[in-house]
């Protein structure tokens, strides 16, 4: 891999970590929100638990993809074609 090529990867990569983290103050605000209206509605049944929940869980993923995944190294991808598919 050359230096333009290891470049762009790396802006890349900056670029999905910064979109989580965007991500993340959104699910937080939100999450506040929710709980806002949940609170002026009368307290009652704790529903925002599940849209947040759905939320949180979204972001976990996002973020196994971001930090999580290791990127494809040369012998891998040596590796994988020998095997042939």
């Amino acid at each position: 891999m050359d230096e333009s090529e290891r470049r762009a990867d790396a802006k890349r990569r900056i670029k999905r970590k910064r979109d989580f983290q965007r991500q993340a103050v959104t699910l937080a605000a939100v999450s506040v929100l929710l709980i806002i209206i949940w609170a002026a509605t009368g307290q009652g049944y704790f529903w925002p638990a599940f849209p947040i929940g759905a939320f949180a869980l979204a972001l976990a993923i996002n973020a196994w993809h971001v930090y999580g995944d290791k990127p494809i190294s040369e012998d891998e991808i040596q590796r994988e074609m020998q095997r042939g598919g």
